[in-house]
């Protein structure tokens, strides 16, 4: 059966961000919640995949993770003040709303 997408948000993220997804009822930690704060980023997407989710950040170090070859379930990556609060959270909400977790593991959306 497919599962949804359930995401985890690096300490650079704004937290309005994760507010307005667990608004919409979507389920979401921070590194703060989860006590990752001056985590390194390998830690932080060992800790998303080893929780099923999918990380969303706005550092490009977690890209060159990916190309590392680094096992996750999927990265969604939107460069540093390029879009809106909003704007990010229309891009989450869509990608929550299109894909299943299983299609994004492994993969890196932009947005």
């Amino acid at each position: 059966m497919p599962q949804k997408i359930r995401f985890h948000l690096d300490e650079n993220v704004n937290n309005a961000i994760a507010d307005g997804l667990r608004r919409r009822n979507i389920d979401v930690t921070t590194t703060a919640q989860t006590g990752l704060i001056s985590s390194s980023d390998e830690e932080q997407l060992r800790f998303a995949h080893s929780q099923g989710r999918v990380m969303f950040t706005q550092d490009s170090d977690f890209l060159k993770l990916h190309n590392s070859g680094c096992e996750h379930c999927g990265v969604v990556y939107c460069v540093k003040g390029s879009r809106s609060i909003g704007e990010i959270l229309r891009g989450l909400i869509l990608i929550w709303d299109v894909l299943e977790a299983e299609e994004i593991a492994g993969m890196v959306e932009y947005l």
